[in-house]
């Protein structure tokens, strides 16, 4: 199977290694077999959403991600069009906050978004760091990660973590986290996500699958090195709570 990746903005969003979430998971879908054929969007470029199999935007300051913003409210009705029809999404860190209806500045500025949602963020002069272990209703393995943002979201009708154990979520301390929606996947978390979660990535790399009416392979190559690290993480993550 040929799969097509969208990857916006890699040079302007990669903070905290977040190009690792899309080469995570184009190694993991290259071990199942498939094709990869990797395609990136820059400022005023053009994006075909109508053959994306899996489109990606990566953290970036709040400075780049507000930068980006208005160059990437162009694509909001393509956007929403390849969501609603299935297509596999992640966006990492502030991209996801470009996903919701608008931006506050922590001066008062408001900016428009790209609306795949109705969430709103509102940007704050102190940050949120630290490390976040939760859960979500995809499957029974505990979500952990690493969260350094100044955004707090409301609005958020469908979270990616229904739960937070340790850590804060969208808006407070052991709230919700993140955001998904049918193959759309957004979290604020860092570590990279999906390096650091393999139930994560192959939760995503399953959703690329459904894009093209098949399920995962029952066969996967197993990551030792990958399952380890998780272990010893969620373990210790685990013992703080």
């Amino acid at each position: 199977m040929e799969v097509t990746m969208i990857h916006f903005y890699p040079d302007l969003m990669n903070l905290y290694g977040s190009y690792a979430n899309v080469s995570a998971l184009r190694r993991y879908l290259e071990r199942l077999g498939c094709t990869v054929k990797m395609e990136t969007v820059i400022p005023c470029g053009s994006a075909d959403f109508t053959h994306g199999d899996f489109f990606y935007m990566g953290a970036g300051t709040e400075r780049t991600a507000k930068a980006v913003m208005e160059d990437f409210a162009r694509f909001r009705e393509d956007l929403k069009a390849a969501a609603a029809d299935g297509a596999a999404m992640l966006f990492a860190g502030t991209a996801m906050e470009l996903l919701g209806k608008s931006v506050r500045d922590a001066d008062g500025t408001e900016y428009s978004a790209a609306g795949l949602a109705e969430f709103t963020t509102e940007r704050r002069k102190t940050r949120i760091v630290g490390d976040v272990y939760g859960h979500t209703e995809l499957f029974p393995e505990a979500v952990v990660g690493f969260m350094n943002k100044c955004g707090v979201i409301t609005g958020v009708e469908t979270p990616l973590l229904s739960k937070v154990n340790l850590g804060h979520g969208n808006e407070l301390p052991g709230g919700p986290e993140g955001f998904h929606w049918k193959n759309v996947f957004a979290s604020e978390l860092t570590g990279p996500l999906l390096i650091k979660n393999p139930r994560m990535l192959e939760t995503v790399a399953a959703a690329v699958y459904a894009r093209r009416g098949q399920p995962l392979p029952v066969d996967r190559p197993p990551d030792p090195w990958a399952e380890t690290g998780y272990t010893v993480t969620e373990e210790q993550l685990r013992k703080r709570i």
